[in-house]
């Protein structure tokens, strides 16, 4: 290699010196999961004050990861740090509807520890609250690396920014995507390969609402495609597989492909079966 070229190198790795890698983020990520859930957990215990300990080292940790952070003058790492830790109760409780939403939703759940042990959407959601909770804290950049974690892992690619509710269920998982600006409500379950995504991919839309809405007690199954900053899926609907949909839907409805038989060139084609209750 040329000498300017490896100048070139040298400087970006003098700019990101002592930068939090991503190796190192992940590791928070997954010690702060196993303090939540003992289903995780690497250490036995001995005694509350060890316990106790050991979460003092964790403060010290994202202490550390936030000072060194890309754009970490936008924020005070000690405060968010103490922000932080005062509501993982609160994260520990939103995780746990999630647990008992997926348990319930699940025939083959044999057991909540079952759930949180080896559902790989009880992973993503798992680091996408924790991940939620740094964003709207001020922090850059570190809440993606969890939740980018959490997708290499899973499969399951939920952006930090969206906003999902109480009593959220994925089922099986893989392959789905929620976009960064969507917003889903309470007691909404939803199945592998899905897609809440954008209409648009332009940059300077980066600032709207891209992402569509789900509201309350939706169901969306295997493959729907929902697009949209401005749709909205009414509460108590049902979203069968493999659908595209580009507007709002009203509260209560369903809609699922009909294929139709074929014994030969008749012009038949696959239908949308649209219905309100």
């Amino acid at each position: 290699m040329e000498k300017e070229f490896l100048n070139k190198l040298y400087l970006s790795h003098k700019a990101c010196q002592g930068c939090p890698s991503p190796a190192l983020v992940e590791g928070f990520f997954t010690d702060i999961l196993s303090v939540l859930f003992s289903d995780f957990a690497k250490i036995e215990y001995n005694s509350l004050k060890e316990f106790e300990l050991h979460v003092e080292k964790l403060k010290l940790q994202l202490d550390q990861i936030l000072y060194k952070s890309p754009g970490k003058g936008e924020i005070k790492a000690e405060d968010v740090v103490v922000h932080f830790f005062e509501q993982l109760p609160s994260i520990y409780q939103k995780l746990t509807q999630d647990v008992q939403a997926m348990y319930e939703g699940d025939p083959a759940a044999k057991s909540t520890s079952e759930v949180i042990r080896t559902y790989p959407g009880f992973y993503a959601i798992a680091a996408y609250r924790l991940a939620h909770l740094l964003l709207k804290l001020g922090v850059k950049i570190i809440p993606r690396i969890i939740t980018e974690h959490a997708h290499s892992k899973t499969g399951i690619d939920i952006h930090p920014g969206a906003k999902i509710g109480d009593y959220f269920c994925i089922d099986h998982g893989t392959g789905i995507v929620i976009g960064e600006t969507t917003v889903i409500g309470n007691h909404v379950k939803v199945y592998q390969g899905v897609t809440l995504g954008a209409l648009s991919v332009n940059k300077e839309d980066a600032k709207k609402k891209r992402h569509p809405t789900i509201e309350d007690n939706v169901v969306i199954y295997a493959g729907a495609t929902i697009l949209g900053g401005n749709t909205t899926i009414g509460r108590d609907s049902i979203i069968g597989g493999n659908v595209w949909i580009t507007r709002s839907l009203p509260p209560q409805t369903k809609i699922y492909y009909q294929a139709k038989m074929s014994n030969g060139n008749t012009g038949e084609t696959d239908t949308v079966v649209y219905k309100t209750h």
